[in-house]
């Protein structure tokens, strides 16, 4: 169980990265970084199960299905309505959206045998925090466009499409290696990095920028490095850690500890803005991590 929460919360850790990623690529378009992140992903995979084809064997036809469509529903349809709504609605709200998805996994994800009376202390403690951060959220991103932008409330929508499109990740990804107990972590971290990089080929190939407009933008080179690091760091090995802490622990155990990426998330964006988060804002880490430690106690 230990090996579980701690790989979860490092998934978390990885994950939180792509939240500030939008902003660090100036001049690329979301196709462009989602499709940049992820064709990293592929490669890494595949290199990975290059090196060592002897020891693993390839998917069957329906294993290959599978990873196809969660591979869309975990990677590349949810990074780019993500990206998107970052774009559109800054930083902080769609992390608060997406940061619901804990709740919406324990809620869907609840083992049988465990009482809805010992999930609500994390419950409460993880809504909590996400109302006081949404009463933070305003005066912390000073950037972030007015509610009376139409592109803002764009920007709410992809973001509450990006939630649904993980949570039934989450849940689906979790039953599917319960199923399978003799595929291996990094082993599904690879057929999923397979999938997600040719669906993102095919993205880029129909609503990418041109080649030529992407190497005559002046921060390609960085924009190239933040696609390479976040798609071997936030995909690659962030997925096989989740993979393990979904082989380890219940669906609903693994959703909590998914408030550690919008802890990671705030955390990151805050040192991207060279900024201290107001006294709501800790207020709401702190219930964060309340949350996750009675979550935890739920389930021994």
């Amino acid at each position: 169980m230990l090996t579980g929460i701690l790989a979860g919360l490092a998934a978390g850790a990885l994950w939180g990265l792509v939240f500030v990623a939008p902003r660090m690529t100036v001049g690329l378009s979301s196709v462009d970084l989602a499709a940049g992140r992820f064709v990293s992903y592929g490669a890494v995979a595949a290199l990975v199960m290059l090196i060592t084809w002897r020891s693993h064997k390839l998917p069957s036809a329906r294993q290959a299905l599978a990873a196809l469509g969660l591979s869309v529903l975990g990677f590349t349809g949810y990074y780019l309505l993500l990206v998107l709504a970052i774009q559109r609605a800054g930083t902080e709200l769609p992390t608060l959206i997406i940061g619901t998805i804990p709740i919406w996994v324990m809620l869907l994800g609840k083992p049988l045998g465990l009482k809805w009376t010992a999930l609500l202390p994390g419950l409460v403690l993880t809504a909590a925090g996400l109302l006081l951060m949404m009463n933070a959220t305003p005066a912390a991103d000073q950037a972030a466009p007015v509610p009376s932008d139409g592109n803002y409330w764009q920007g709410v929508a992809f973001a509450l499409a990006a939630m649904l499109c993980w949570t039934a990740f989450a849940i689906l990804n979790a039953a599917w290696l319960k199923r399978h107990p003799q595929v291996n972590a990094t082993e599904w971290a690879n057929w999923l990095g397979i999938a997600t990089g040719v669906g993102a080929v095919l993205l880029w190939l129909v609503a990418g920028s041109e080649s030529r407009a992407l190497l005559a933008n002046e921060n390609i080179g960085f924009s190239v490095v933040v696609c390479i690091a976040t798609g071997v760091g936030s995909a690659w090995l962030a997925t096989i850690l989740w993979n393990i802490a979904s082989q380890r622990l219940s669906a609903s155990l693994c959703g909590q500890l998914i408030v550690s990426e919008t802890l990671f998330a705030l955390l990151y964006s805050f040192a991207w803005d060279r900024a201290w988060p107001g006294a709501l804002q800790l207020l709401a880490a702190v219930l964060f991590t309340l949350g996750i430690l009675a979550s935890i106690r739920a389930h021994q």
